[in-house]
This record gives structure tokens, C-alpha cells and sequence, in this order.
């Protein structure tokens, strides 16, 4: 696909908002955002399935355009890599009944993980095949704090070698910017590969970089990450 005929959504997660999920989908809808992106923890607080989510969204007018995070799933040793593949069919159920075609996977953070591209492509391979087969896709991103892969270049490389067309790069501006890490390639990279980008910012801290995403992260232009973006 040409970059030309790529299209642009703006979409805001239901983690940055306060309420039930209902109030989220309310206040998403009355800012103006064209979708949500659900986080998991909304669907486990929420009293009513994903098909009811569904619902709320497009009565308010709003798309769901990613589901996540689905957490610790590449390279992981045998038999959890059984498991973890089981667990991506039953994500792959709940996208159905939210009726997303995007599941965010977050770069694996666990100590047994294996440090082997090629061992977390193949699972990535594995996992878009079956997303494939569900007209799904599985959205990969370089979590800062990942046991091995904390980089968008390594997450882009992995994408690479899975070299599958329901496989793409998630970027998120935090992630990148909070290591100081150089977001200038993302541009030269091949927009169809890019299945999403998610914009944030942060007040400029030293402390471990879990934390500070988990509790002081801004909406972008409203903190002191260098080259963080204004929308």
C-alpha cells in the first residue's frame, strides 16, 4: 500500500481516561476522537462483555482500533510457548466480539524470556498466521523496560525477519523518547508496516522508566520529552 492511501484515525486509550469504561467511551465521543483503544484492565472491571462494548462504541459513533496489551509472549522456552499461543487465540476472541482487528503485543519483559530475534519472530510469525487466518493483526511494540527488546529498530528487525503480512511495528512516542533512543528512522520506515503510532509525553524525571510511564505520562506537547510531538 502507498503511503498515499494510508488513512489517519485519531484514537485516545481508555487508560488515559477516568470513570468506568462506559464514562471513558462517553468522554472519548464528546472530545471528538474518531475510536478508543480498550485496555484489558477496562474489559475486566467492565459488567458486560466485549460485544457490549461494541455496542456502547458504535452507538457514540466510535471505532475500536486496537485492543492491548497482550504482555510476555515471544521467545519464551517450551511449554510456554504452547500456552502463550492459546492465550493469543482467546485474545483473538475477545477482538472479535470488540470488533477490532488489532491486538497491541508489548515486548516480552519476563526473566526466562530468550534473547533471540529469530526465536521471537518465529513466534510473532506463528501467532500472525493464526490472526491471519481470523482477518485479525498483531501490532508488535519495543515496551522500554522489555527484557530484550526495548528499541523500536529491534522490534523493526523482528518484524522483518517474521516477514508476515498480518505482522506489523507498533510505535509509541514515549517509549522511544524516554531512552533518549533516535526516532528519525520511523520515518524512512514502509508506512503499510506501521499498524500504529500512539503519542505521549512526561514531565523530564530520573527514576526507573516503568514507573515513570506508569504515573506521570501527559497528553503530547504537555510535558519535556525532547522531540516529543504536538498533534
Amino acid at each position: 500500500m502507498p503511503s498515499s492511501a494510508l488513512t489517519f484515525k485519531k484514537s485516545i486509550a481508555t487508560v488515559s481516561l477516568s470513570g468506568t469504561l462506559p464514562e471513558k467511551l462517553e468522554a472519548a465521543a464528546a472530545i471528538g476522537f474518531d475510536g478508543v483503544e480498550i485496555f484489558e484492565n477496562d474489559l475486566l472491571t467492565f459488567d458486560g462483555s466485549p460485544a457490549d462494548v461494541r455496542r456502547i462504541a458504535e452507538g457514540l459513533g466510535l471505532e475500536i482500533t486496537i485492543f492491548q496489551p497482550f504482555r510476555d509472549f515471544e521467545a519464551m522456552p517450551d511449554p510456554i510457548r504452547a500456552r502463550n499461543l492459546d492465550r493469543a487465540e482467546r485474545k483473538f476472541d475477545v477482538m472479535q466480539e470488540l470488533g477490532t482487528d488489532l491486538v497491541l503485543v508489548c515486548s516480552n519483559v519476563q526473566s526466562a524470556a530468550i534473547g533471540d530475534p529469530g526465536r521471537a519472530a518465529a513466534d510473532l510469525a506463528e501467532m500472525a498466521e493464526r490472526a491471519q487466518r481470523r482477518n485479525l493483526r498483531v501490532g508488535y511494540e519495543a515496551l522500554a523496560w522489555g527484557k530484550h527488546v526495548n528499541r523500536w529498530r529491534q522490534a523493526w528487525d523482528i518484524v522483518q525477519r517474521a516477514d508476515h503480512p498480518a505482522l506489523g511495528l507498533i510505535v509509541d512516542s514515549f517509549h522511544t523518547l524516554a531512552l533518549g533512543d533516535d526516532p528519525s528512522g520511523i520515518a524512512d520506515l514502509p508506512g503499510d508496516r506501521i499498524f500504529f503510532m500512539q503519542l505521549a509525553d512526561a514531565p523530564k524525571l530520573s527514576m526507573d522508566v516503568l514507573s515513570w510511564s506508569r504515573h506521570f505520562r501527559n497528553f503530547p506537547g504537555q510535558g519535556q520529552l525532547p522531540g516529543s510531538p504536538i498533534p
